[in-house]
């Protein structure tokens, strides 16, 4: 019989809508708190403040349960919000649930964040020690895996350097390695691998196939949707919190993308726009609002779906509180595995001017292969600030087309066609006797 590493019974977690952080309470605090508690929710059942507490929260988790066998490698899909990363912290007792339990049979290390757990002041070498400790692993095994977490992360050079100095990149790859290779059961890993370049992401998915086959258990969040088919044994979907499909990878990520394909549309309309004034002295997040946006075809007209190698350009709408010198409007896109593709931004040629701007990115070279695709659009200034930004703003499918009507590229899985030109000529006659030349045509 299996045995259960991590079982979850009707968890839950419930947020409160722009509640304000409690003061420190002391005991005497908490001993009136608990004597008064029946008068005051009487008093506010008669102000009608229940019905204002259930409009003002919403359940990041609700009733969520399920088990997961040790050495069993879970995947957890959804879009954005739907509470997968306030699972991990559920399980990884980052947060208390507000109902259900949580039981976890093993020593847990988590990923939820770049340098979780790190301490700035202390060095890379030490915060190994460090988080080493915390997970219950004593001295010797943490030094019998130091040299080839270092080697991983990459940071030989700065070992010895407090962390407050590294780079994002470099706290990213000091942390999954971390978490990777010390000796734990059970592995909970949130979607920071995004943050990497492609190299360290192609690292770290090989590095959790090698997890997953050492018998660990492993619970992956990710929207790479093809990692999650090729590493993970069992995958669940979360939508609003709750379990929405629970099975094997393939025909877990089929509904979802499923539902998906019914959820984004080709055009869009922010839902409330903000004040006209912003109170910040300088540009904020909020200073820069899409409006609206749809996708065209050829031919100018808001379209959903395009022919296969058919030009298509999205046309923005964006209302600026302020002039936003140095910012750029920007957007990338993904494919149906929530692989990125590309990400566009005009730069400098573009000036955002106060008002509304409408904005148009036309693709006239449509290298897209016959799938569907969604597009995030927003607007940033450097170095690290989102002035706005809406995922999955806008969806797009391409369709296939009859061969007859013209060349179509074989690699039809592949994620780009590179349409290369072709020419036919006689073959050689002989060995010895040379070949035609290509046109430039050709070439």
């Amino acid at each position: 019989m299996a045995e259960t590493a991590i079982r979850v019974r009707e968890l839950g977690k419930r947020y409160r809508i722009g509640a304000a952080p409690e003061r420190y309470r002391t005991l005497r605090d908490a001993v009136s708190r608990g004597a008064t508690m029946p008068f005051r929710r009487l008093r506010g059942v008669l102000r009608g403040e229940s019905t204002i507490l259930a409009a003002s929260s919403f359940w990041a988790v609700d009733d969520v349960s399920f088990d997961v066998e040790r050495g069993e490698v879970l995947g957890l899909v959804g879009r954005n919000g739907a509470g997968k990363t306030t699972l991990l912290k559920l399980l990884s007792r980052i947060t208390e649930p507000t109902r259900g339990r949580a039981e976890l049979h093993g020593r847990v290390g988590s990923l939820l964040e770049v340098g979780t757990g790190f301490h700035p002041e202390l060095t890379g070498r030490e915060n190994i020690f460090l988080n080493g400790a915390i997970l219950g692993m004593r001295q010797r095994e943490i030094e019998a895996r130091f040299d080839e977490i270092v080697a991983f992360a990459e940071v030989e050079r700065f070992i010895h350097t407090q962390v407050k100095h590294y780079s994002s990149g470099m706290y990213l790859r000091l942390a999954f390695a971390v978490a990777a290779h010390l000796d734990t059961e059970i592995l909970l890993v949130d979607e920071v691998l995004a943050v990497g370049d492609q190299q360290f992401q192609r690292r770290c998915i090989g590095k959790m196939g090698d997890v997953a086959r050492s018998g660990r258990t492993v619970l992956f969040v990710s929207h790479n949707l093809e990692a999650v088919q090729r590493l993970c044994s069992r995958c669940l979907w979360l939508d609003e919190g709750r379990i929405a499909a629970d099975g094997e990878p393939a025909e877990v990520i089929h509904r979802y993308l499923q539902r998906w394909r019914q959820a984004v549309s080709f055009r869009y309309r922010a839902d409330a726009l903000p004040a006209e004034e912003s109170a910040a002295a300088g540009p904020a997040p909020g200073d820069a609002v899409l409006v609206e946006a749809e996708v065209l075809d050829a031919t100018g007209r808001a379209a959903g779906h395009l022919r296969y190698g058919e030009p298509f350009a999205l046309r923005m709408r964006w209302r600026n509180r302020r002039a936003l010198p140095g910012a750029y409007y920007f957007v990338s896109a993904q494919d149906e595995q929530g692989r990125e593709l590309f990400g566009v931004n005009p730069g400098g040629l573009l000036p955002l001017e106060a008002g509304e701007q409408e904005v148009l990115c036309r693709f006239e070279n449509n290298v897209l292969v016959p799938g569907d695709y969604r597009f995030t659009v927003g607007c940033f200034l450097p170095p690290k600030t989102f002035l706005h930004r809406v995922e999955d703003a806008l969806g797009l499918a391409v369709l296939e087309v009859p061969f007859a009507t013209g060349p179509v590229s074989i690699a039809q899985r592949s994620i780009f066609d590179p349409r290369p030109s072709w020419q036919v000529a006689p073959a050689a006659q002989s060995p010895g006797e040379p070949r035609a030349a290509l046109s430039e045509e050709g070439r």
